[in-house]
């Protein structure tokens, strides 16, 4: 039986009300005064263990240093999930956004803003059509050309289509219309392609002016009837991997003109079905480029539970598509308002102890979202859309190391840019 969200969130409460006759009735630290006027700049390179955590609720992309626990800065994203575009070959992220002169209402804007990822300040940005999808979740919603020349934003209003941004020459080049398909996903110095309503991929190519070159459609590559694929894939090379809803692994080989799909296999045996094992989550794959591993977060529940959260997640080696390892997760930590609850702070340690247990036995973990560092040491990654903080386990042998955070309100879409693929 897997838990719905309803019952979690009653848990919840009752867990924060049981912490907060635990906490010490003063837990008051003396805070040096903040020096304005100071512009910091970030270490170069960018470390690998630096991770983005969108915030819908305060419309922000937050950085935070997993090693030190340090909140590194932000950029924010105006109305919606923001999930920005991070540069290969420049010191440059590119974030979709969309805001409104009246907050949540009035004259529209939609635009691909610049910021310097060394001090994350403002360069510049290109207005493109008020059409920009403002989707729950935005993987998918934006795409960079392997090249870094050319974004493609990711329109729904209710017919679909790219905007095209040159993000080296910042301008709008054009819009491209998408015949019944949605999304985008890079697949070439180039190359965009999307998915189709019955299975098929879109595969659009670009000339140096930005607009289209050519285009074409594949036959469907999953049944989107019987079994559809979750739309939030992830790349592993040269090669998108994305999950049905049953648990079937299907890859698109986008190294050539013509997209290659590889034949389809298996993440669940028998025995996985008969305890109602399956994939799920917002965020629900990741991978490790060096490794070649694939990352895939469970949950036990029936058909259309594929957005419920996890409770283990499972490691597979892609190229001889097996599972390699099983990680039970816990709860990532719970946050007020942003505020980290750490029960247990101040007490003596056989009650601190006892918080930490219940803090890992009794709260469901409730993750929603995995990313793995891309390192020779890479960590693995877990947030909860209920949570300000972030669970950090060893990617390789799944032992949970701690939480760290505050990152926000809330921690939703993560992003590893950095390290190397």
């Amino acid at each position: 039986m897997c838990f719905r969200y309803e019952a979690l969130v009653m848990h919840r409460l009752a867990l924060l009300a049981l912490f907060a006759l635990l906490l010490p009735p003063l837990l008051l630290a003396e805070v040096a005064p903040e020096q304005t006027g100071v512009i910091a700049t970030l270490p170069q390179p960018p470390r690998p263990h630096w991770v983005w955590i969108a915030d819908p609720v305060l419309q922000r992309t937050a950085l935070l240093d997993l090693d030190e626990n340090r909140f590194l800065g932000m950029v924010n994203g105006g109305y919606g999930l923001p999930m920005p575009l991070f540069a290969r070959t420049r010191p440059e992220l590119y974030m979709p956004a969309t805001y409104y002169s009246r907050g949540t209402h009035g004259t529209r804007t939609d635009v691909v803003e610049f910021y310097d990822t060394e001090t994350l300040a403002l360069r510049g940005e290109v207005e493109i059509p008020n059409k920009r999808a403002t989707n729950a979740f935005s993987i998918g919603h934006a795409a960079l050309t392997d090249d870094d020349r050319f974004a493609a934003i990711f329109n729904w209003t209710t017919g679909t289509s790219l905007s095209i941004v040159d993000v080296v020459a910042r301008r709008f080049t054009g819009e491209i219309a998408l015949p019944g398909c949605s999304l985008v996903f890079a697949a070439g110095p180039r190359r965009l392609f999307s998915l189709c309503g019955d299975g098929a991929l879109f595969t659009v190519t670009l000339d140096d002016e930005g607009r289209e070159a050519s285009r074409a459609t594949s036959a469907p590559f999953f049944d989107a009837t019987r079994d559809p694929v979750m739309e939030k894939g992830v790349r592993l090379g040269d090669q998108w991997l994305f999950v049905s809803f049953a648990g079937r692994i299907h890859s698109v080989d986008a190294s050539g003109a013509v997209p290659v799909f590889g034949d389809p296999w298996s993440i669940v045996s028998d025995a996985d079905r008969a305890e109602s094992w399956r994939p799920g989550g917002n965020q629900p794959l990741a991978v490790h480029g060096g490794s070649g591993r694939l990352y895939v977060l469970m949950h036990r529940g029936g058909p259309d539970t594929h957005k419920d959260p996890g409770e283990e997640v499972w490691i597979f080696d892609v190229a001889a598509r097996r599972r390699i390892a099983r990680v039970p997760l816990v709860n990532p930590g719970i946050t007020i308002y942003g505020f980290p609850l750490r029960p247990g702070a101040g007490w003596p340690a056989p009650i601190a102890a006892l918080s930490d247990w219940a803090m890992d036995a009794l709260t469901p973990a409730m993750v929603g979202f995995i990313e793995v560092t891309q390192d020779d040491q890479p960590l693995l990654v877990t947030a909860s859309q209920f949570s300000g903080s972030l669970g950090v386990y060893d990617a390789r042998s799944g032992a949970f190391l701690r939480r760290v955070g505050p990152t926000g309100w809330t921690s939703d879409v993560l992003q590893a840019p950095w390290g190397g693929r």
